[in-house]
């Protein structure tokens, strides 16, 4: 049986975008990738990558240039080259005296004044619609594009939260800026370059102290990060600055690891990234560990039964919902972390014809999604309640065929195999690939793996 390709992520100096993009170089993506995802934005930014010590640890240190100016500096240079239509449209969107300001404005390290009559106070506020164009309007596959405008969502949620504002109407400043948007969608990029099956963390290090913040002086975490981190664990220790960024908490939440300790794994990569900052005898770095599932462990599992855990649901049930939008909340669900969505035919009151719209999630993305149906539907409330559950332990096999090789997911009970099923969307791939139906493929799969069981 083949095992999993998974990732771990150590956030003991918590996680911001510089450092998730250092760890990713370091741990063997290639920068080309990240050097086109920044291009294709037409922003006139550039990755300037170099190796930095921290604490003794050989890391790489990302930084995003405008010109030969770094782009969080305190007077970065005119963007050039941004595509007119989205500056425009900036330009129109941008009103001085409602638009909430984001909490944070520069990148940490840098003191400036936070007051309204500040030369640049507003220099690369971007609404949250300028910047799902301008991510739309570059040459990048549709996943990546997916993965980087989820995270300015969640951020756009959370400080429509903080400001108890409509979400289109929040200006992104310091996640706004040039260097921002850079690590997001170069992140995205290398995110989707790994191939990753499943994502794992650490609980995060948020550091601790205050930090200055659009709107006054706060304790570290900020409030809209600290919403972000909402639900995931978290801690204080070592150090009293702030560790975990806007960004950061964007990408980690956008990502959507299981937070455990470093599951049983044979590590074939491991990355450093290091952040701004480099403290006396605290690594600023966040390390990425890549490799497969420990088959051994997998198996001693599995003859100790099927694993056990909780789940939150929602449901709603909906009689004047077009098909469409709830076709459409459906997709976003699943976007933003659900387990599962089902949609079942009900008949309500009044003899009308319904839906009762059903989410699985769990804990961490339990917050977005109640807010996802209660904007997104008509609903006016949706029932919450846990359940436990009961999962066939899961691993993976690749078996070949005429079409190309398709993965074969695996259920077993205490070592005994009980489900076994091509994945879908290889078959879909393959038959698309050699212009033939996808159940022929599926087919095929699935004789090719019975016949390794007879061997």
């Amino acid at each position: 049986m083949s095992s999993m390709r998974i990732a771990y992520l150590d956030c003991f100096a918590g996680i911001s975008g510089d450092m998730f993009l250092g760890a990713l170089i370091d741990a063997g993506v290639d920068p080309q990738i990240l050097h086109a995802a920044t291009a294709s934005l037409h922003l006139g930014a550039s990755l300037h990558i170099e190796k930095v010590d921290r604490s003794g640890i050989s890391s790489a240190k990302v930084n995003v240039m405008v010109g030969t100016t770094p782009a969080d500096s305190p007077t970065p240079p005119k963007q050039a080259g941004i595509d007119s239509t989205i500056e425009q449209a900036h330009q129109l969107s941008h009103t001085h005296q409602h638009q909430p300001k984001t909490q944070h404005e520069h990148k940490i390290g840098h003191s400036h004044d936070h007051s309204h009559d500040h030369p640049h106070d507003h220099s690369h506020g971007r609404s949250l619609n300028v910047i799902r164009n301008l991510i739309q309007s570059a040459h990048l596959a549709a996943p990546v594009k997916q993965t980087a405008i989820h995270a300015f969502e969640l951020l756009g949620a959370s400080e429509a939260k903080i400001h108890n504002v409509d979400i289109e109407k929040i200006h992104f400043h310091e996640v706004g800026a040039v260097d921002a948007i850079v690590d997001i969608v170069a992140a995205s990029a290398g995110i989707h370059a790994l191939k990753i099956d499943k994502w794992y963390a650490s609980p995060l290090n948020v550091g601790g102290g205050m930090v200055d913040c659009a709107h006054g002086r706060f304790p570290v975490p900020a409030p809209a990060t600290a919403d972000l981190l909402r639900g995931l664990p978290t801690y204080s220790a070592h150090i009293e600055k702030e560790l975990v960024t806007p960004t950061g908490a964007a990408i980690i939440r956008a990502l959507a690891p299981t937070f455990s300790p470093q599951p049983a794994m044979r590590v074939q990569h491991i990355g450093y990234g290091a952040g701004s900052r480099n403290p006396k005898d605290f690594p600023n770095v966040l390390r990425l560990s890549i490799g497969d599932t420990d088959d051994t462990r997998s198996d001693a599992t599995s003859r100790h039964g099927s694993d056990k855990d909780t789940v939150t649901i929602l449901e709603t049930a909906i009689d004047d919902l077009s098909p469409q939008i709830l076709a459409h909340v459906t997709e976003a669900a699943l976007t933003q972390g659900a387990l599962d969505v089902m949609c079942t035919s009900v008949q309500m009151k009044k003899g009308r014809l319904g839906t009762l719209l059903t989410v699985l999630t769990d804990d961490a993305h339990a917050h977005a999604l109640e807010r996802l149906l209660l904007t997104e539907t008509s609903t006016l409330g949706i029932r919450i309640h846990r359940e436990h559950r009961s999962c066939l332990h899961r691993t993976f096999a690749t078996v070949a065929t005429s079409y190309g090789d398709i993965r074969i997911k695996i259920g077993s009970l205490r070592g005994e195999e009980l489900n076994a099923a091509p994945e879908f969307e290889d078959c879909r791939a393959a038959a698309a690939k050699n212009s033939v139906p996808v159940k022929q493929v599926i087919q095929a799969a699935t004789a090719a793996y019975l016949a390794t069981k007879a061997i």
